[in-house]
């Protein structure tokens, strides 16, 4: 990004030099301004509850340093702004106030979701009644056996498997090879007219929840672990979508049980690759 905007910060002004040192120039002295006006700030508050009288004597020494300091750079700045605004100080300027703007809004969102998220004295913190359990099926292999186990693992108050009815005949053959395995778990098949996928099983655990509100309902969706970037477009686009509209819905866990693939082990060799380069780089650096 920084080189994106140099780059375009170049052809605007034609790399003159003589254009682009306004820009510097009033980076720099904005930069040692505020600074000393920080620490301006920071001796003051601190003399506020400091009684030691040695103490005392060297912040108010520091602060009048700073505040010499403040006061010099202070000048030059308004020197700078006052005869450079116009030929490419004001582009500075600009960008300053918008990244100010940005990082108190960022802030402020941070204050809302810690406010939003502290623990409340008195506040109901009931255990759910039950939880229910939902296995996603699609077809019967392993990655689904490893679903059902791990959701067995977890011991839920109740335990079902669900698949979406987008074809008849292969709905068909997944019953009946369901019920020749002897899985043990009931397999719910949910229909959809329109042979879509999400929206049959989100109004499906919606519906969990609706009849029984103080219940739980985990979803648990197989997902294949892959090596390459082209085989993530292949693969797990429906869990995407299907996670992404179950987060919404309260009272509703969505858990996703890897099933790594060959191709994976050379995303977990690029890793090790990777760390093992990092590793060398700290080392390097802190020899």
């Amino acid at each position: 990004m920084l080189a994106v905007l140099a780059i375009v910060l170049i052809l605007a002004f034609d790399a003159d030099v003589t254009a682009l040192i306004q820009l510097y120039v009033v980076g720099v002295f904005v930069s040692f301004t505020v600074s000393q006006l920080g620490m301006l700030r920071h001796w003051t508050r601190l003399l506020k509850d400091e009684r030691r009288t040695a103490e005392r004597r060297r912040m108010v020494r520091s602060r009048a340093i700073n505040a010499t300091g403040l006061t010099m750079t202070g000048t030059v700045l308004v020197i700078v702004l006052l005869s450079k605004f116009v030929q490419g100080a004001y582009i500075a300027i600009i960008a300053m106030a918008i990244l100010f703007v940005l990082m108190k809004s960022i802030r402020r969102h941070y204050e809302r979701v810690a406010e939003e998220t502290a623990l409340v004295d008195g506040e109901d913190r009931t255990l759910p009644s039950r939880v229910r359990a939902v296995v996603l099926v699609s077809k019967l292999h392993k990655p689904t056996l490893r679903a059902l186990a791990f959701a067995k693992a977890s011991r839920p108050s109740t335990l079902e498997a669900l698949t979406v009815d987008v074809d008849p005949d292969e709905t068909e053959r997944l019953v009946r090879v369901w019920d020749e395995a002897g899985i043990g778990i009931p397999l719910k098949v949910v229909a959809s007219p329109y042979r879509e996928v999400t929206n049959p099983i989100v109004e499906y655990v919606k519906g969990i929840r609706t009849e029984s509100p103080r219940d739980v309902v985990t979803v648990y969706i197989p997902e294949y672990v892959v090596g390459h970037w082209w085989e993530q477009i292949l693969h797990n686009q429906s869990a995407l979508r299907l996670k992404g509209r179950l987060l919404f819905t309260p009272g509703v866990m969505v858990t996703s049980v890897p099933y790594l693939l060959r191709s994976s082990s050379k995303a977990e060799e690029r890793i090790a690759r990777e760390t093992a380069n990092e590793n060398a780089r700290r080392r390097t650096l802190s020899g």
